[in-house]
């Protein structure tokens, strides 16, 4: 039976795996790129990488065995992460249907024939932007574009790996406004606080952010071949229009991808040459097999979580950062300033994401010391919301382990790291949101 995370004993020891497994899979990266080895970060597979912690917190269990390996297939089987693996199958098959019949080629001449050479990555951004904050995901977001964003870096001979990054920003922008975000959902419900309200609070943050974004991918779009567009195929650019669509309506987005893969077999069917429902079949299963990897590494790490959480290495961040956190907040209240309340709930929910590498859990773990901190010490509830949200989706947008970070990886075929490290967005919104919190002298008290 899974125990609650206030029955858990605090220790810091259950962090090791995680530890473990950063070593390896960073360590192994880094060194294989010193010896300048091409793909240095796939060379030890990160769902191998990841064997070798999971064993040493079943090893680290007070439990029984069969206790333990029931903790971890628990993590494994959880509502977030099997969410994400069907997506990543979906999101898989699509981009194989969609390549196979024309679908790609014709959506990247229809890019290519809309937006201006000088103007390719800020419409990218501002697209990918868009429909995350319609759809409410970042991972629907980046299946939907990640693979017109290959086939115009290819087109242009623009850097893949920055290419990466900004369809990755707007995804992380959209993920933290949209209000269908579960993020949004999570972060509103455990602070008791307006939707609207905690829109208006992120607004003031992300927005500056994302127009210093736009400027720095303005000034890096660097086209380094004219691109030349094709002629479009209107019939095969249809299901990517479609998806788009109903995506910006605020459809579920299994729909969304599901609709989009029948719709481009259909296409295939009527207008591709030798294309039989044999073939759609074997594209759909070949798109499957290309999400293999990451499927594998996203069940492996929720099982991983799942042992930490119940061996308390959650337990131990949050009642350390708690402590410390009530400690300078109480110091912080002698002189009317809520800032050392709101520099915790960033730091906790921060680490906590770390620790899970899903941002809707982090939110939720760290959610109830953050509704202590703001009610003690005169935090509105829209601002410790809105702080917790866009933490949270700081460090997911900067995580090489993080789902959007491995899936745009698997699509561009690049080192999950050298993605993050062009998310240019991220990195500016994190600045923005200190500069706020150190900004902040109780004008966000509740009155």
């Amino acid at each position: 039976m899974t125990q609650k995370q206030s029955d858990i004993t605090p220790s810091a020891l259950a962090l090791l795996p995680l530890g473990l497994f950063l070593c390896l899979f960073i360590g192994t990266g880094v060194y294989f790129s010193t010896q300048n080895i091409e793909f240095a970060f796939y060379q030890l597979p990160a769902p191998i990488a990841v064997l070798p912690a999971i064993m040493l917190a079943v090893l680290m269990s007070k439990d029984k065995l069969n206790t333990a390996i029931g903790q971890f297939i628990e993590g494994v089987s959880h509502r977030d992460i099997t969410a994400m693996c069907l997506i990543y199958l979906l999101a898989g098959a699509f981009s194989a249907v969609a390549k196979a019949t024309g679908g790609v080629d014709a959506t990247v001449n229809l890019g290519l024939a809309v937006l201006p050479s000088s103007f390719i990555l800020p419409g990218l951004f501002l697209i990918s932007a868009f429909i995350a904050t319609s759809m409410g995901t970042s991972m629907g977001t980046i299946a939907a574009v990640a693979p017109v964003a290959l086939g115009i870096a290819d087109s242009t001979g623009m850097d893949a790996a920055l290419m990466a990054g900004v369809v990755l920003s707007g995804a992380m922008f959209g993920d933290n406004l949209s209000i269908i975000s579960d993020t949004t959902i999570a972060a509103t419900r455990s602070q008791g606080c307006q939707m609207k309200d905690k829109f208006r609070e992120n607004v003031k943050i992300a927005v500056p952010a994302a127009m210093v974004a736009l400027v720095i991918f303005f000034f890096a779009n660097e086209v380094t071949q004219a691109p030349v567009s094709g002629s479009i195929d209107w019939l095969a650019v249809l299901p990517y229009l479609t998806i788009l669509a109903l995506a910006v309506y605020g459809v579920n987005v299994f729909v969304v991808l599901t609709i989009g893969i029948v719709f481009a077999g259909i296409v295939g069917l009527a207008q591709t040459e030798g294309y039989s429902v044999m073939t759609f079949s074997q594209d759909i299963y070949a798109g499957f097999g290309n999400m293999q990897e990451i499927f594998l590494l996203s069940l492996l790490i929720g099982g991983l979580a799942e042992l930490m959480r119940q061996q308390g290495g959650l337990a131990f961040v949050t009642e350390k950062l708690s402590k410390l956190i009530m400690s300078r907040a109480d110091k912080a209240a002698e002189k009317g300033s809520p800032r050392a309340s709101e520099a915790g709930i960033a730091l906790l929910v921060s680490l906590t994401n770390l620790c899970t590498a899903n941002n809707t859990v982090a939110i939720i773990v760290a959610g109830g010391v953050a509704k202590e901190l703001s009610t003690q010490h005169d935090v509105a509830p829209k601002r410790s919301a809105s702080l917790l949200d866009i933490f949270s989706c700081v460090v997911q947008g900067v995580l090489p382990y993080g789902a959007q970070a491995l899936l745009l990886g698997s699509i561009f075929e690049l080192s999950p790291l050298s993605v993050v490290g062009q998310s240019y967005y991220c990195f500016l919104l994190a600045i923005a949101a200190a500069f706020a919190i150190a900004r902040s002298q109780g004008q966000h008290s509740v009155k």
